[in-house]
């Protein structure tokens, strides 16, 4: 991985903050006739959290492995810091073999090693020598100053413990340590990858979907993390809850093109809502302004005493800044699962189910039903049993004891956790469709591609090439070749983009079959499932309800501190919560009374600044939208008034919120 010189001393680094950015430069990417990347330019900035976001193959980790140095572009400049180190977690990598897994984590501490050796060799020069007045001592011992204090910074003297606590935080556990790299799964050995990048404390760490193989906790730790990280982040993930707590900037590549917002994802889709409606707005007037001038140059430019005006009016069109409405990218897959054929009324039955894994138990006796065309979730954390038990009911698991009973005529179509890593990547895409394809669909497997955006010449592309997100939804296209009365769905949304998972959560919604989804994505269940089932402590707990009646039946606000073991798990629990009485006395009633008298009043008078800067907005709105405005003399004035008015309200309307949360919590 390409690095700028890193033996210098803090200190000077600090002086060199400043001047640390990476240019982006007039990118341009090209594969075959279509243009990935067509001559792009951002700037990234010291300490900036930016989500990168966009469609499964629209250049997202392109434009990384750029930044990386991993690839190269037709042309275009990526412009460094003198001084930098950079860190790139990437989809493909390979991990080598033979060490632990500890052992791994420590390579991150290379340098620090290398900075170690390198004290103890001046030391042991400062040890004999003698002249203490010369330069060349000066410099030895600059250059030992600058040696310790580095090594100080990347935590030389506690290596083991810092690389256990990012191994344990991304998941792993104190007996994980002495394994073996190779007995674990790709997505593990990503997380080992992750934790030595994390340790090395690169300037920019440029993270390539790295929850897609996290659990709800590994999520949590990580989004920490990278809200205190000293260097910069930038991340490509389509976890919209991921990237509102880490990100604060937002980089769009839709169609070639990058389009720029200062904040998190949900903000961005409002401001990206807003620019389009203001340049619709913009090139409507313009275009009623273009069309009656040239009515008027139609008009005039025959008659001798008008042609000067004419020509003057000519000439202000040619001088015209042509507004243009930016391009959006409407293309999305076409998913609709096949009818289900009927089953009994009941689909599935489980009795004292038991899964161990040599002294590990993860199932102990438990019993599950599913009635024809009932939704379920299955929630909880990772390792206590969800997949386990939608692998057993698919038939690809046996169960260790007790019995799994399918009803009368059920077909079941399994998407496994790991369903896009199991394609042939030597195969094409066509081929990989015709692998297992009924005869009667051969002759539409073009068709059913082009429905999941893979059209023309891509029926020809190898698997190997496909990004994370297009072999997803090449998975799920072969998914939908038989038809199934019920579906079992591990992981679904892992890999797809935030369009696509909300496209697959409205076909789920038409399937006329019963469904089981495992999934740690509270927006794609939300309304999803009448049922929902947490595995905890080796056992199932049912909440007849979905995600959100869960949670209310949890008494907690979100899904995450479910994961987290908050409200107390050890306790069982029962499908009602009793709500705890606070006996409050006339002092602590007095000065409650009091404080709801003052919340209401600031509530109140937020309101009528957040309404004041919307009408004040509205009003430079309908400046902008006049006629000749951009040609006008205050045109940038009211530009700069009507972005001020936007940030003020966008501040008022946080602290509008807070108040109003404040005041709810109270009353």
């Amino acid at each position: 991985m390409p690095q700028g010189a890193i033996y210098l001393s803090y200190s000077y680094l600090c002086t060199l903050q400043y001047k640390r950015m990476i240019t982006v430069s007039n990118i341009f990417v090209k594969y075959s006739d279509r243009i990935l990347l067509d001559h792009v330019n951002f700037v990234i900035g010291e300490r900036e959290r930016i989500g990168l976001v966009g469609k499964n193959g629209t250049g997202k980790s392109t434009i990384l492995k750029i930044i990386a140095q991993y690839q190269s572009p037709d042309s275009g400049t990526v412009t460094y810091p003198s001084v930098y180190t950079l860190g790139f977690l990437h989809q493909e990598l390979e991990l080598p073999q033979g060490k632990t897994v500890l052992q791994e984590a420590l390579t991150a501490f290379d340098e620090i090693k290398r900075l170690e050796k390198r004290i103890e060799e001046i030391n042991e020069e400062l040890g004999v020598r003698e002249d203490y007045e010369s330069d060349a001592y000066a410099r030895i011992l600059q250059e030992l100053s600058d040696a310790t204090d580095r090594f100080s910074i990347f935590g030389g003297h506690n290596m083991n413990a810092e690389a256990e606590r990012v191994l344990k935080g991304l998941g792993f556990k104190s007996k994980d340590m002495d394994r073996q790299t190779s007995e674990f799964s790709g997505g593990w050995q990503m997380r080992i990858e992750l934790a030595k990048i994390i340790l090395q404390k690169p300037d920019y760490l440029l993270l390539d979907e790295p929850t897609n193989h996290l659990d709800i906790e590994s999520i949590i730790w990580l989004e920490n993390m990278l809200k205190n990280y000293e260097g910069t982040v930038v991340v490509i993930s389509h976890d919209k809850t991921f990237l509102n707590h880490v990100t604060n900037r937002t980089i769009e590549i839709e169609l070639a093109q990058i389009y720029d917002y200062k904040a998190h994802y949900t903000k961005y889709l409002e401001l990206r809502k807003e620019r389009r409606e203001q340049q619709e707005k913009a090139y409507a007037n313009q275009q009623r302004e273009i069309a009656r001038k040239e009515r008027l140059i139609e008009r005039f430019r025959a008659k001798n005493t008008k042609a000067k005006f004419a020509q003057s009016l000519m000439k202000e069109l040619d001088r015209m800044n042509k507004i243009e409405v930016d391009n959006e990218d409407a293309s999305a897959m076409k998913l609709r699962f096949l009818p289900a054929p009927r089953s009994g009324e009941v689909v599935v039955e489980a009795r004292s189910v038991v899964k161990q894994y040599g002294d590990l138990m993860v199932l102990d006796k438990v019993g599950f039903k599913l009635d024809r065309n009932e939704r379920v979730a299955f929630v909880g954390r990772n390792g206590e049993g969800k997949s386990t038990l939608s692998k057993i009911i698919a038939g690809v698991l046996g169960s260790t004891d007790g019995e799994v009973n399918l009803g009368h005529n059920v077909s079941i179509a399994y998407y496994a956790q790991n369903q896009a890593e199991t394609l042939d990547p030597k195969m094409t895409l066509l081929e990989s469709m015709e692998d297992g394809c009924p005869d009667e669909l051969r002759t539409k497997l073009r068709s059913i591609l082009g429905a999941f955006l893979f059209s023309g010449e891509d029926a020809e592309k190898k698997v190997s090439v496909l990004s994370g997100g297009e072999r997803a939804r090449l998975a799920l296209a072969k998914m939908l070749l038989r038809p199934a009365n019920l579906l079992i769905l591990d992981e679904p949304t892992n890999h797809l983009d935030i369009i696509s998972k909300e496209i697959l959560k409205r076909s789920i919604l038409a399937y006329d079959g019963s469904l089981i989804v495992v999934s740690h994505d509270r927006d794609f269940l939300d309304g999803l499932t009448e049922r929902t089932i947490e595995f905890r402590d080796r056992q199932l707990h049912e909440y007849l309800g979905d995600v959100n009646y869960f949670l209310k039946k949890r008494n907690v606000d979100n899904f995450r501190s479910v994961s987290l073991g908050e409200n107390n798990p050890s306790k069982p629990l029962t499908q009602t919560v009793k709500e705890e009485v606070i006996v409050l006395s006339p002092e602590e009633k007095k000065e409650r009374e009091n404080k709801i008298r003052q919340l209401k009043r600031d509530v109140h008078n937020a309101e009528r600044k957040v309404e004041k800067l919307e009408k004040q907005i509205s009003e430079y709105q309908s400046k902008m939208a006049e006629s000749g405005f951009y040609e006008s003399e205050n045109s940038a004035k009211t530009i700069e008034a009507y972005q001020k008015a936007q940030a003020d309200l966008e501040i008022a309307m946080e602290n509008w919120e807070s108040k109003q949360e404040e005041l709810d919590s109270l009353q």
